[in-house]
């Protein structure tokens, strides 16, 4: 199989390029310097592309068996603590360019589809569980309404970005991924850091439902998804199991061997990260993965305390 993935550099891109090369398949990833695309396994080639058109590398899409649309500007900024408190604040600008990027890496996907002599089979469009917006204590299958916030309108309009493929006979799987657990990058090392220095407590109230997903799953249910003919329209790819955000850090604590004793008051959080901490670590998604389980996928790790255990050493 050739499958063609944009961001494909990234936390989720990384770990799906290894997983899919390790089985012998042709992996193109697609980045605006492939120069500093390395460590790459056999398989796999870094290709340049512009993140708006598909001028340079379209003629890859002829031919190929699918392609991956993971692309799109750093909703966090950065993947440390600093990092995000320094460069993740949303102001305007970066508001523009975390909606534009993703609009432009979906248009660039349906350009290069339509362009095609052999369309690829399926395109994976991913977005995120800030599609459902803060939602409380409800459930949220697949079939929810959206929200009304800036992440959701961002999730929904990275969605229908690439919805054209569909009318060109190609099928699409769009992703909607809880938070993403691994020891490399993503939200959890920013997490684990107040428990390092035995500081660790609830965020806000606590009482916010937190969804995840590890990242062994994340990538199993991907190619799940990619490799299953009849699979089409919306998964929630996240544990069966979720947690508040006080049991998660409670449970965390135990993992690491730290107290959870010093909570991070709402304002606190907001005055340090800004408009960021209300979208990203005070809201509550009760997301349940109902499409994913009822197509018959099966999680590797279904527990948060297994998840963290094989993850936090």
């Amino acid at each position: 199989m050739k499958v063609i993935i944009t961001g494909g550099s990234g936390l989720i891109g990384r770990e799906l390029t290894a997983s899919l090369a390790a089985d012998g398949h042709e992996i193109i990833i697609l980045s605006r310097d492939p120069d500093r695309v390395t460590n790459l396994p056999s398989h796999a080639r870094a290709v340049k592309w512009d993140g708006r058109t598909a001028q340079g590398w379209g003629h890859w899409v002829d031919g190929a068996d699918a392609i991956v649309n993971l692309a799109g500007e750093n909703i966090a900024g950065a993947d440390d603590v600093f990092g995000i408190i320094l460069r993740g604040r949303w102001t305007p600008e970066r508001k523009r360019a975390i909606r534009q990027s993703r609009a432009d890496a979906g248009q660039a996907v349906v350009e290069a589809v339509r362009a095609a002599n052999k369309k690829p089979a399926v395109v994976v469009q991913a977005s995120a569980v800030g599609y459902y917006g803060n939602r409380g204590n409800t459930e949220l299958p697949e079939d929810a309404s959206p929200g009304s916030d800036f992440f959701s309108e961002v999730c929904l309009a990275w969605e229908k970005s690439t919805e054209p493929v569909e009318a060109l006979g190609v099928r699409r799987v769009v992703t909607r991924s809880a938070v993403v657990l691994s020891a490399q990058g993503g939200l959890l090392p920013v997490i684990r850091f107040p428990y390092s220095l035995f500081a660790g407590g609830p965020l806000g109230s606590g009482k916010q439902w937190f969804p995840w997903i590890h990242i062994k799953d994340e990538v199993a249910a991907i190619r799940f998804l990619l490799e299953s003919a009849s699979a089409q329209g919306a998964y929630n790819l996240v544990a069966p199991n979720i947690l508040t955000n006080d049991e998660f850090g409670r449970l965390l604590g135990r993992v690491m061997r730290r107290p959870h004793l010093i909570p991070a008051p709402a304002f606190a959080l907001r005055i340090a990260l800004g408009e960021i901490a209300d979208r990203l670590v005070l809201t509550s998604h009760r997301q349940v993965p109902r499409r994913l389980q009822q197509a018959g996928f099966r999680f590797k790790f279904p527990e948060a305390e297994t998840a963290l255990r094989d993850l936090v050493r």
